[in-house]
Formats: C-alpha cells, sequence, structure tokens
C-alpha cells in the first residue's frame, strides 16, 4: 500500500489551498487512476483536503470512461504500473482523444526511464512513490496551471488569429485600387497602436520620415517612387505585430520576465505574418520581419546577419534608434540628437549597418529637427 509522506509543517506560503481559493463549482476536477483502492482512496482524500473535486478509477479503459463521460476535461494523475493497460498506454490514449489534457504520473522507484519517456510524450509531470503532500499538490497545481495557460494561449491565439482574417479580408476589400485609402487606413491603424502605448505617440510616423531621410542619403541610384513606399510602409507598419501581445506584457511598467521577453519577441514574427498575406504589403512584411536584427547577427528571430538582412530593415534600425534615444521615457529624460549621434556610431557593425551609419551622419541636427516635425 502507498503511503503518502508528510512534510515537516510547510511555513507560510507552502500550503496552496489558501492561496488558491475558489468557489465550489469552479474547483478543478483530478481524476486519480490506480489498481490499488487503499492509494486511490489516500490520494483522493489529500486532493479533496486541497479543495479539488475528485473521480477515481481502477484501470486505464475505467478511466477513459470516465473522462468520456465528464463534460469538463479533468486532471489526469495515474500510475504506471497497472494490469491490462500501463499508464504509458493511457497516456497515449488520453492524447489521442483529449489533446489540451493535463497528466501526472506516479512511479516507483527504479522507473524513472518509463517517467522520463512519459514526460516526452506529453505527459507535465512525474511523482515517485510514495510522494510528499506537498509534492503532490504542487504538481496538480502546475499540471492545472500550465493546462489553463496552454488554452487560454490557444483561446487568445485562435482568437486573435480570426480577428486578423477578418480585418484582412475587410482591409483587402476596402484597399482594391484605392491608394490613398492604403495610405490613410494603415496611418489609422498605426495611429491607434501608438496611442496603446502611450509614451511613442507618433513615433510610428516620425520613424518614417528619419528612415526614408537616412535612404536618401545612401550612395548609387536614386530609390524609386516604389520603393521608396514600400520603405515607408516597413517603417510604419514595424510594431503592427505587438497586436498580438498581450498588454500586461506591452505596458509593463516594470522589467519584463524571460518568458515575457520570449512572448514580446514573437512580434515581428507575428506583424509578418499579418502582413505577407496582402499582396502590396509583401515587400514591407520583409522589413517588419527583420526590424529587429542587428548587424552582427544577434538579433532576432532568424539572427540574420550583414547583408542578409534587408536594406530597409537596416536602415529602419538606424532611425527606430534614433526616435527611441530622443523621445521621452516614463523612466528616463529624451537625449539630444547629438548624444543619439554619438551612440548610434558607438553602435556602427555591431548592431548597425556601418554604411547605413555613415549615410545618417550626412543629416546635421537641423535635418533631424525638420524630420521629427509631426
Amino acid at each position: 500500500m502507498i503511503r503518502l509522506i508528510s512534510a515537516s509543517p510547510p511555513a507560510a506560503g507552502d500550503r496552496l489551498a489558501d492561496e488558491r481559493k475558489r468557489p465550489a463549482d469552479a474547483q478543478p476536477i483530478v481524476l486519480v487512476v490506480d489498481d490499488d483502492r487503499a492509494v486511490r482512496e489516500v490520494l483522493c482524500a489529500v486532493l479533496r483536503e486541497e479543495g479539488y473535486r475528485v473521480r477515481q478509477a481502477d484501470c486505464a479503459e475505467a478511466a477513459l470512461r470516465v473522462l468520456s463521460s465528464e463534460p469538463e476535461l479533468p486532471l489526469i494523475l495515474s500510475d504506471m504500473k497497472m494490469p491490462d493497460h500501463d499508464g504509458m498506454w493511457l497516456l497515449d490514449q488520453i492524447f489521442e482523444r483529449h489533446p489540451d489534457a493535463a497528466v501526472v504520473m506516479l512511479t516507483g522507484y527504479g522507473d524513472t526511464e518509463s517517467a522520463v519517456a512519459c514526460l516526452k510524450r506529453g505527459a507535465a509531470d512525474y511523482l515517485l512513490k510514495p510522494p510528499r503532500v506537498t509534492e503532490l499538490v504542487r504538481a496538480v497545481e502546475r499540471a492545472h496551471s500550465g493546462r489553463e495557460l496552454a488554452l487560454a494561449r490557444t483561446r487568445y491565439h485562435e482568437g486573435l488569429t480570426h480577428l486578423v482574417r477578418e480585418k484582412t479580408s475587410e482591409l483587402s476589400a476596402a484597399l482594391l485600387g484605392i491608394e490613398t485609402a492604403y495610405a490613410s487606413t494603415l496611418a489609422a491603424l498605426v495611429q491607434a497602436l501608438d496611442a496603446r502605448e502611450h509614451e511613442t505617440s507618433h513615433h510610428s510616423q516620425r520613424v518614417v520620415k528619419y528612415t526614408l531621410g537616412i535612404a536618401d542619403q545612401m550612395p548609387g541610384p536614386a530609390t524609386s517612387a516604389d520603393e521608396r513606399a514600400q520603405l515607408a510602409r516597413g517603417a510604419l507598419l514595424h510594431d503592427i505585430g505587438k497586436i498580438g501581445v498581450p498588454d500586461g506584457i506591452l505596458l509593463k511598467a516594470g522589467p519584463l520576465t524571460a518568458c515575457e521577453w520570449t512572448e514580446m519577441r514573437r512580434h515581428p514574427e507575428t506583424g509578418w505574418q499579418i502582413l505577407q498575406a496582402i499582396e502590396f504589403l509583401r515587400a514591407p512584411a520583409e522589413i517588419v520581419l527583420a526590424h529587429q536584427e542587428r548587424w552582427d547577427g544577434t538579433g532576432y528571430p532568424r539572427k540574420l546577419a550583414r547583408e542578409q538582412i534587408p536594406l530597409g530593415a537596416r536602415i529602419f534600425a538606424i532611425a527606430d534608434t534614433l526616435d527611441a534615444i530622443t523621445s521621452d521615457r516614463p523612466y528616463r529624460r529624451a537625449s539630444s540628437f547629438p548624444e543619439a549621434r554619438a551612440e548610434i556610431a558607438r553602435c556602427s557593425g555591431t548592431q548597425f549597418d556601418p554604411a547605413c551609419v555613415k549615410a545618417f551622419q550626412k543629416l546635421a541636427d537641423a535635418d533631424l529637427f525638420e524630420l521629427r516635425k509631426i
């Protein structure tokens, strides 16, 4: 018979039940699967004490029947070794029928290889028998939190994908053959994005002017009107992907966590996915995708280096940095154009294309003041 190991009296904060009080009908359901009735009863008693609703099954087949009859998908806490079908078989069957399930496996000492195999096949966690009460509760809570986060992200991205498709369809129909409507619609969208980030009002419009100003100083034949238009649109729409970044991350006052940075760094790809489906925005979409790349290859999302980065994105990177340095932020005052010029020169050859930096340096401070006007 399994016997749960009691931990020493937990310190404040170790007990999870008090931190997650929910209405009774909102408590998660945990399905405990084990062929040993005594084991099931002990596990169920502990989980009920922690506020979970509990179901039981004495074998893998019975567990699948419970899952098919429950309107709400439970979390599953399953033993590895059972007669007829083992926990590995059950795990495969659960994910085949319920891809969003969260499963925690229980295994004996000496069977950790099987436990690791379960993790590779999708299990949320595994515990060695006999588990400590706190370990059991924390494992179930982690599995529940992980599933809730995954489901929320799936719903969010499904909604965003639907919204993007809907708006893309509307935009494509509205802009067909109407060049002036292109500009006004895109400008309104970017103004809404700028307004979402209060401290960067008119940022997108300014970086368009800076980008074109630097492009005008580049050597070689003059840029065609179409190329200038594509460059301007890429600069204007560079942050369109932030429509997919939750407000809690985008507007966070303090530093971002590693997970939040991962979410934030998806915005170039999100922007590219939005724009590349629109015929006349495919060229700007490449600028959007590459606008966070660095000359030395340490940028994101693709770690492009040097001439692998589209020229428009290399030019834009300087314009974006220039505006960031010379604009007020909640945590600092704006710096001067000479200070920005010095910082950009310092990063030539690492963050920025030296040829683009050279073109930027041709612009006098008076030129930059003029370009900054909205």
